[in-house]
């Protein structure tokens, strides 16, 4: 589909993006590269929803799909060492929206060239995926309103699968999210002395214990749930009994029901435990994106554009990380999609500071885009 050219090209673009990462919100070049590239095959582009969003629109009338690609990056310092590592310390693309990024572009040239005369193609480049919830800024900013879509699809790159395969779940694919921060209070003093201050320490040791098998004990085995305590903060001093401590960490889930009990229970657990050892407790709990959930008809249309490549379908099941393109999908019909992109040899995760995008893959996820288009304005 694509000549050997287009191919070098986008891996060039890619290796830019990759030497070249922005935080969330603050992807003003890369945003930029997108926009003159996409004007430069003829889509009409718009800039400027979440502050860095692209959007790019070719063809008109219905039916209308959405194509999204995140573009941020991540504040982790690279250690690949990698020609085209990062030039911006603190800050690198170890989640692969390098290769999102890249792969759409490759698939919107080869659309302009085809034309759309049956629809209309929305591209979404999207910022702050990670941990920002940029998905939900442009829905505020009049995404859908100023650029509505029939389905909206989601491509992500996947470490956990061999190259050559695909997972598009009917139903759920990621989970929703928070984040909380527990603060401990209490008086502090000499650790000679305990029985002289209160257990600040004693407390936050078991709270942290007690939340993270509070799932087990409340939600049911068929509503999965997880509480993961992260960071634990107190004391400065061999001999000294602090008297503040923070607890932070997150918590996911699936259904709206278990969403409530976590949050619901982990407060009683920290009320109830802070207590016991005469303390204070506060906590500042903050749901963050909602569970990912494809629509059962885009999920069908995802998979069959799979086999028609030869591409295999394992049965997998969803995962417990998190994506803010769950907040498009409770706007639009659509499917979030995992391409598979794992490596051979050593295959870093997603988010390691050694993790690099895979482009062996990038042909393939552009061929599919390309693919899926055809389909669904077919």
């Amino acid at each position: 589909m694509f000549d050997s050219d287009h191919i070098s090209q986008a891996v060039a673009w890619r290796h830019d993006l990759h030497r070249h990462p922005e935080l969330g919100f603050q992807e003003t070049r890369t945003s930029a590269m997108i926009a003159e590239l996409l004007a430069g095959w003829g889509w009409q582009v718009h800039r400027g929803l979440a502050q860095t969003g692209v959007v790019a629109t070719l063809g008109s009338g219905s039916p209308v799909v959405g194509l999204r690609a995140d573009i941020d990056a991540l504040p982790i310092d690279e250690a690949t060492g990698l020609d085209y590592a990062s030039v911006h310390p603190g800050k690198m693309h170890a989640c692969g929206h390098d290769g999102h990024t890249a792969m759409l572009l490759l698939a919107a040239r080869q659309i302009a060239a085809e034309g759309v005369t049956n629809g209309t193609v929305r591209l979404i480049f999207q910022p702050a995926e990670e941990n920002d919830g940029g998905a939900r800024v442009m829905i505020e900013d009049g995404l859908f309103r100023e650029f509505p879509c029939d389905s909206v699809f989601g491509i992500h790159n996947w470490p956990g699968l061999a190259p050559g395969r695909l997972v598009a779940r009917d139903d759920k694919m990621m989970a929703a999210f928070a984040i909380f921060e527990i603060t401990v209070e209490g008086k502090g003093g000499h650790a000679a002395m305990p029985e002289q201050s209160d257990g600040v320490v004693a407390a936050a040791a078991r709270i942290a214990a007690a939340a993270q098998e509070l799932p087990a004990r409340r939600l049911s085995p068929l509503d999965p749930g997880v509480i993961s305590v992260t960071q634990i903060h107190t004391g400065s001093a061999w001999n000294v009994c602090p008297d503040q401590a923070a607890i932070r960490g997150t918590a996911r889930w699936f259904s709206p029901e278990a969403g409530d009990i976590l949050e619901t229970r982990l407060g009683e657990v920290v009320q109830g435990v802070a207590a016991s050892q005469g303390c204070r407790a506060t906590m500042d709990y903050q749901r963050r994106y909602p569970a990912t959930i494809n629509s059962p008809a885009q999920a069908a249309l995802a998979r069959r554009i799979g086999e028609e490549m030869g591409l295999e379908l394992p049965q997998a099941e969803p995962s417990m990380a998190s994506e803010d393109f769950a907040f498009m999908l409770n706007e639009c019909p659509g499917a979030y999609i995992w391409l598979g992109a794992a490596r051979e040899g050593a295959n870093p995760g997603l988010h390691s500071a050694l993790f690099d995008f895979n482009d062996d893959v990038l042909p393939v996820g552009a061929e599919y885009w390309v693919r899926l288009v055809r389909q669904a304005l077919a």
